[in-house]
């Protein structure tokens, strides 16, 4: 293994590790967001959108990111509609982390004690102010856990975008590869880089975890 070949693919990996952050951070963000609207909606069962939603999970959680991927990037211009890589695959990553995000969501709010709930309805609180003030608070901390296990899912989701050109860490690997013939220290840097982002991410989630379990915030 040669350190100065590592040394020198230092600044193209150090391209594809800002990009595999920020596709993840938005992609994870949006994931959280659609999971949310999705799970408030299954959980009061609204009419229409709650049949929509549970369609929406199903596909989703049923097709792999890479044949979404496929669809998006080549089916869509088919149609007239054409994306660029980048944006593909944040949308690819939010409509599969969303239908993940919406079924852990989903089983922390239904874990909110229907006594609370009865009785907020017994106060006369609208559907929304239930959601804002009984079951998303004590639903959001129960759902803590699995939202942390599909940050990391989604997080390592992002190797698969290679598929669509996209200079992740994981595309730059295999093209200096490709170029180079130096598989030992491309892979290496690679796997110190995901190292990196997911090491401290997952102690951090853990951490986290341990304080919702326990109801040691704000102490």
């Amino acid at each position: 293994m040669s350190w100065a070949i590592i040394q020198q693919s230092l600044p193209m990996f150090g391209k594809g590790f800002e990009l595999t952050l920020w596709l993840s951070f938005v992609g994870i963000i949006g994931s959280i967001v659609v999971g949310l609207i999705c799970s408030l909606v299954q959980y009061f069962r609204v009419p229409v959108f709650h049949q929509i939603a549970s369609v929406y999970v199903e596909i989703s959680r049923n097709t792999p990111l890479l044949i979404q991927l496929f669809f998006l990037y080549y089916a869509f211009p088919v149609l007239g509609i054409k994306f660029g890589a980048q944006l593909c695959g944040i949308i690819g990553l939010i409509f599969l982390g969303g239908s993940y995000m919406a079924e852990g969501f989903t089983g922390g709010f239904n874990g909110v004690s229907k006594s609370q709930v009865e009785s907020g309805k017994a106060i006369g609180l609208s559907r929304w102010q239930l959601a804002r003030y009984v079951v998303f608070p004590q639903g959001f901390s129960l759902s803590v856990p699995a939202m942390a296990a599909n940050v990391i899912f989604l997080i390592k989701e992002t190797s698969i975008f290679t598929v669509i050109a996209i200079p992740e860490l994981t595309n730059t690997a295999l093209d200096l590869i490709g170029m180079y013939y130096r598989s030992n220290e491309y892979l290496f840097v690679l796997v110190i880089a995901y190292a990196i982002i997911l090491v401290p991410l997952s102690i951090i989630l853990t951490l986290l975890e341990k304080r919702v379990r326990y109801g040691t915030f704000g102490n």
